[in-house]
């Protein structure tokens, strides 16, 4: 069964497994996205400090909350979370998902990244629009560092997006990627791309 993700809004995806759902970084309504009422099994909250990536009060069922470092295994996914330090020495920490053998890294907020733990990462999920992380430019160079087969930006200026953050447009023109939104993709090792790819998907929008 292949894992299909959805793009919810800022760093929050839905990645939907046979085993499973996780959601990462639930945002909250006043973030301009509306991501609905989600259940999962799994919440990862990269940044539980900051309330705008850590709304794990607006997921329903019962779920394990996890926001910090280790490595967990819960019903058949398994989850490793690597702690990175950021500028102002506050906590980050990165999530690699093994979700029915794909491996997806979700790098919430970084500052530095140790790239030697990222190896072999199936599908990127990555901040693009600078503000409180990446910028467009370290975006561009820690995807081709870390050579995913499929990068997915996220954490970029889009509909009601309340933080200042800049556009998609310009990481895409870092990377000269041309790619059409989709509602969500369907990730099996069979489907994979030989060679990197960037994937956009479209968030869901307070209307």
């Amino acid at each position: 069964m292949p894992v299909e993700i959805t793009y919810l809004g800022r760093n929050c995806f839905r990645l939907k497994g046979r085993d499973g759902t996780v959601i990462t970084d639930p945002c909250p309504p006043e973030s301009g996205f509306l991501i609905g009422k989600q259940s999962a099994d799994i919440v990862t909250v990269s940044r539980r400090d900051d309330p705008g990536y850590s709304y794990s009060a607006g997921i329903t069922g019962e779920h394990m909350v996890l926001d910090a470092p280790g490595e967990y295994d819960i019903g058949g996914i398994l989850a490793t979370g690597i702690a990175t330090k950021r500028p102002d020495g506050s906590r980050n920490v990165v999530f690699i998902c093994e979700i029915d053998g794909i491996r997806i890294g979700h790098l919430g907020l970084p500052g530095s990244i140790a790239f030697e733990e990222l190896k072999d990462i199936d599908v990127l999920l990555l901040p693009v629009g600078g503000g409180n992380s990446l910028t467009p430019n370290q975006a561009a160079d820690t995807m081709t560092r870390i050579e995913p087969r499929i990068a997915i930006p996220m954490n970029y200026k889009a509909g009601g997006e309340t933080l200042d953050l800049l556009p998609l447009e310009n990481f895409l023109r870092e990377t000269g990627s041309k790619a059409e939104p989709q509602p969500k993709i369907n990730v099996s090792r069979g489907t994979l791309p030989s060679d990197l790819a960037v994937m956009l998907l479209e968030p869901k929008l307070v209307n």
